[in-house]
């Protein structure tokens, strides 16, 4: 087969309001305001053989616009170049934004372009993207965070649970690390009375210091929990190490890591947790397999944030088995749905990622830009 070029590249900037407003400890401790919307960095591509492939960053509270403009300076370096020499084009665009650096805005907007992509290489194939990559399973565990966040009462966030757990999500997570630890345990302990032994999570959302991380990870023994999440600033590589190695109940973080630079920190810091990493901000999907793969190399669980729809492909080429974080926030934007039973999200039989845009998403652009012919 002749070498295929890519022809044009339409971005897409999307602003998706949240049916409510969420807060978690990050809000009630005074360092932001309540999310009310998801900013979608959107790519589509097709190449000179009438190929195509969809992609997606996103950003929430701020940096959408910024990631938008990142990707229309660079993508010219882009266009006329091979789909299939992914790793090539990576490299390319990480030259044309060096003087940004490697990390943060800069990697989060080519991970867009990346994932559609992996995306379009996988249709070419007839695959869905998990089998392309080489897949160990074809489900993975699930859990629910949309229905724990703290501006919900402990009432309120029991009926979210059990209308999850019958609908065939197999573990729940709520947020925690509100100014009164106290209370955190208290509806740690409601949690955990009405789900009996199912699987839970809770997420601090990097809000204790280390003296409060250490109370709090002991009083959290209790609940047999599945594991803590950041109870520790995202960059503190050192306490979330010593935090892993400390207490029974596993310690996981890493979501807001944005390169495999800064996720080798954990490792490099001796963390023996469960790792994080969220494809569209540690840059896309060619970091993000670079990770697992050293991720897996030390023997550490693996738990993607958020973007199921691509992280369900990925965690499914884990070796073991990880879990995978349900929200439905994204739903509006794609014509497709992913089955869920039995506490498992199950990959999608279709080519690529298996999603194709709504009509909503359309709506709900703010601006375009395109690229090529």
């Amino acid at each position: 087969m002749t070498a295929d070029r890519i022809r044009s590249v339409t971005l897409s900037h999307v602003v998706l309001p949240l049916p409510n407003p969420v807060s978690d400890a990050k809000v009630l401790t005074g360092r932001q305001k309540p999310l009310t919307e998801t900013v979608m960095l959107f790519v589509e591509l097709t190449t000179e053989q009438g190929l195509e492939g969809m992609g997606f960053s996103y950003s929430k509270r701020a940096g959408g616009r910024a990631q938008y403009a990142h990707l229309q300076e660079v993508m010219d370096v882009a266009i006329g170049q091979d789909p299939n020499d992914i790793a090539k084009i990576y490299e390319s665009l990480m030259w044309a934004g060096a003087s940004v650096g490697r990390s943060g805005v800069a990697t989060q907007a080519v991970a867009a372009l990346d994932v559609a992509l992996y995306d379009l290489k996988a249709r070419r194939a007839g695959l869905p993207l998990a089998k392309l990559l080489g897949a160990h399973r074809d489900s993975c565990r699930v859990y629910n965070t949309s229905g724990g966040f703290l501006q919900a009462s402990v009432e309120e966030i029991k009926e979210k649970a059990t209308a999850s757990l019958e609908s065939g999500i197999g573990g729940i997570k709520i947020k925690v690390g509100q100014p009164d630890w106290r209370e955190d345990l208290r509806r740690v302990a409601a949690l955990r009375e009405h789900l009996g032994d199912g699987p839970f999570m809770v997420d601090a959302n990097q809000q204790w210091d280390r003296a409060r991380a250490r109370r709090m990870c002991r009083e959290l023994e209790q609940f047999d929990l599945v594991w803590i999440e950041e109870p520790l600033d995202a960059w503190d590589h050192v306490g979330h190490a010593d935090l892993s190695h400390t207490f029974d109940t596993p310690i996981a973080t890493g979501e807001m890591l944005t390169s495999v630079a800064e996720h080798m920190g954990l490792v490099d810091a001796g963390y023996r947790g469960i790792v994080q990493p969220d494809a569209p901000r540690i840059g896309g999907i060619t970091p993000f397999l670079k990770f697992a793969t050293l991720a897996a190399h030390h023997r550490l669980d693996l738990a993607p944030h958020y973007a199921m729809e691509i992280h369900l492909h990925l965690a499914a080429t884990y070796p073991t088995e990880p879990w995978v974080e349900h929200f439905e926030w994204l739903n509006p934007l794609f014509e497709e749905r992913i089955e869920i039973r039995d506490g498992q999200i199950f990959v999608p039989d279709r080519p690529g990622l298996g999603f194709t845009l709504t009509q909503r998403m359309r709506d709900l652009t703010v601006e375009t830009a395109t690229f090529g012919s």
